[in-house]
């Protein structure tokens, strides 16, 4: 069976039906199985599985929109929904999953959302996009291999039926590679450690595994460390500017709110709503105005990235920096203009302002990239220029 085509169309149905619920799964810290029913309902959840496994193949740009789209309505919903996403889409480029086991995957994926989410961080090596080995370690068993470890921030944790382990083996010589694991194998237990400050329902939960039992071909890719490739810039491009459309579309929940309020809004001392008065107008033009360039740039390289660019690739950590900074400084301008409105568990805003502040945490995190940038432009101009300034 092929998976659901996604129907772009409904994207604003869905980014409704996440927005109504969006505020009891926040206060619950509940895992959205309605908002992850509607996105696979809409065929939102298979939209990158490649061609050849009979999917629709949606590319980077379309990506954005859609996560654009669910950031709106759901931002917790949109990032398990993004992980998936970017699982198929990396299938799309390099085949990495065993034939028989992604196709397992893809006919399971007809009938019912199937979400898959590699499962790298730890809590001694934190993110592994610094540096370092992990501790989770894979043994020799008669079946294949035996997977004994802890990964932690590991969103969507109770929901995920497929896990891709970032682990070492225990050889003399350590390889390291992802291992595939079916979330019903033996030996796992989800320990429901997230207590966060924003993004409460996409439960990035800790997984443990006790000597899980994992098929000795059910492996996507094993390297000896030194030989690992750094992470490719398809991939950095997919998850950064994905991502950054995803809080832009929180952002932008949060001017819709904001706009709302300020038409509803009449003080009785000046018998008209605030948005007619001129300092609430270029306030929100203000917002408006660095959003819609925000979104223009990640959706203008997203584009250039489907088409090969790669250039546009290799700007993407610098535009998820921009991207990220102003849909949080949007928000953050929205909550000033309101007073406590904007923070009071009466109205979204608040939720909003928790939600956009998540940004931060994601790879390649701010400090990493303007230092990249600072050496890149120091390489460029070089021994000769530098003397000269």
């Amino acid at each position: 069976m092929s998976p659901v085509v996604p129907d772009i169309g409904r994207l604003p149905e869905v980014t409704a039906a996440l927005a109504a619920r969006a505020g009891e799964h926040d206060r619950a810290g509940s895992f959205p199985a309605d908002g992850i029913g509607a996105v696979h309902a809409a065929g939102l959840l298979t939209a990158t599985v490649a061609g050849r496994y009979g999917g629709p193949g949606a590319g980077l740009a379309q990506t954005v929109a859609i996560l654009h789209a669910l950031g709106r309505g759901d931002p917790s919903v949109a990032l398990i929904t993004a992980m998936t996403l970017f699982q198929h889409a990396a299938q799309a480029r390099q085949e990495t999953w065993p034939a028989a086991l992604y196709a397992e995957v893809i006919a399971e994926s007809a009938g019912r959302p199937v979400l898959i989410n590699a499962l790298r961080v730890e809590p001694e090596l934190g993110t592994p996009a610094r540096g370092g080995l992990p501790a989770t370690t894979a043994r020799r068993a008669a079946s294949g291999w035996s997977l004994t470890g802890r990964k932690i921030f590991s969103t969507g944790a109770v929901g995920l039926r497929w896990m891709a382990v970032w682990a070492r083996t225990d050889e003399p010589a350590p390889r390291v590679g992802s291992f595939l694991v079916r979330s019903d194998s033996p030996g796992i237990t989800i320990e429901p450690t997230w207590d966060h400050l924003g993004l409460r329902a996409s439960r990035s939960d800790d997984v443990i595994f006790a000597d899980t039992p994992v098929p000795a071909d059910a492996i996507a890719g094993l390297t000896e460390p030194a030989a690992a490739p750094a992470r490719d810039a398809a991939a950095m491009a997919w998850n950064g500017l994905g991502l950054t459309a995803l809080y832009l579309g929180v952002a932008r929940a949060a001017r819709d709110w904001l706009v709302g309020f300020l038409t509803e809004r009449t003080p009785t001392a000046l018998g008209r709503p605030l948005a007619t008065l001129p300092r609430f107008q270029s306030a929100v033009g203000e917002i408006e105005t660095s959003l819609t360039a925000a979104s223009d740039l990640i959706s203008g390289l997203a584009a250039r990235a489907d088409a090969d660019d790669p250039v546009a690739a290799s700007h993407a950590g610098m535009a998820k920096l921009i991207g990220t900074r102003a849909a949080i400084a949007a928000v953050e301008q929205a909550v000033a203009l309101v007073g406590n409105n904007g923070l009071t568990r009466k109205y979204p805003l608040e939720r909003h302002y928790r939600d956009v502040l998540c940004s931060r945490v994601h790879t390649p995190q701010d400090d990493s990239v303007v230092a990249a940038a600072g050496q890149a432009a120091f390489a460029a101009a070089g021994p000769a220029d530098l003397m000269s300034t």
